[in-house]
């Protein structure tokens, strides 16, 4: 599927899951080399910057936590020429998905301030997906707030699994932007080259809007870290307490045990069977050994 949209001089070109027909239209039309058009139809494994005469090829891969339902990231391929931006990705892509509704609006009002160049376009562009990825991280700090909440509130088992997850979260983000720092800074270069040095400022920009999600997810790697030994500690605390009190009862009921089993032996001659009274005086036997029992653990403060 190809979405087009215009703004004066510049063109976007939007290909979801694009055909050998549709690909081949967008070569011929912007003189497309046949290798990066040929990258284009099926995801790639690794992002990279590759430059043209007449264009700039970049492939970048985002995580997908909320939005997605196919994959655990998202790949978008950004051809970027004077006048012309292509990007080509393989499913939804919520924030690009929004960003063409905001450009499609400000075109007809003719509100946009975007440039002269697509490298503008593409600026503002990805400083939308970057800022929607920041959005993300800041709903998963509020569910690692939550959780902390939870967590001295007493329900440490059950955020067992809810921090397991936060952590599966984390760690596609990890996956998926790893390797943007580098593909950025080949991107600068590039871009200087084909754009000039005036958009210097806007490649350093970029590398700081990326920077920014960067540190807030190592941010939460931490906190989800700390969580994670505190609430494994707490745990463990709450666990050896229940051992220690089973085990304390164990022993409580041992000696009276012990003395119901020399009672009730069936032998010839048992002491105090069949005395008066005696199954009060060898429960008061029992309850004795029993508080004896008690107050040695009380004295060694194992309860």
């Amino acid at each position: 599927m190809i979405s087009r949209y215009k703004y004066h001089a510049l063109t976007w070109v939007d290909m979801e899951s694009p055909t050998n027909e549709e690909v081949r239209q967008i070569m011929e039309e912007f003189d497309i080399h046949p290798i990066a058009a040929d990258e284009l139809l099926g995801p790639s494994l690794r992002p990279k910057v590759d430059q043209y005469e007449n264009f700039i090829y970049l492939i970048l891969h985002f995580p997908a936590i909320r939005h997605s339902h196919k994959s655990k990231s998202q790949e978008v391929d950004f051809i970027i020429g004077k006048q012309f931006l292509i990007t080509v990705r393989y499913e939804l892509l919520d924030p690009l998905h929004k960003f063409s509704k905001v450009f499609e609006v400000n075109s007809i009002l003719d509100r946009s301030d975007i440039g002269d160049h697509a490298g503008f376009l593409f600026f503002y562009m990805i400083r939308k997906i970057y800022s929607s990825l920041g959005h993300e991280l800041s709903m998963i700090g509020d569910s690692l707030k939550s959780v902390e909440d939870r967590i001295f509130n007493g329900e440490e088992r059950e955020m067992v699994a809810e921090l397991s997850m936060i952590h599966r979260d984390l760690l596609e983000f990890h996956r998926a932007l790893r390797m943007h720092r580098g593909v950025l800074q080949s991107l600068a270069r590039s871009s200087e080259d084909f754009f000039g040095n005036d958009f210097v400022h806007y490649s350093e920009n970029i590398m700081g809007e990326f920077l920014k999600v960067e540190e807030v997810l190592q941010d939460e790697r931490e906190v989800l870290s700390e969580l994670r030994t505190t609430n494994d500690s707490l745990l463990t605390t709450k666990t050896n307490e229940i051992m220690k009190v089973l085990t304390a009862t164990t022993f409580l009921i041992l000696p009276a045990a012990l003395i119901g089993q020399l009672f009730g032996m069936n032998t010839k001659h048992t002491p105090i069977v069949g005395m008066d009274n005696d199954f009060w005086v060898i429960l008061a036997f029992m309850s004795i050994f029993g508080l004896a029992t008690l107050a040695y653990f009380k004295y060694k403060k194992w309860i």
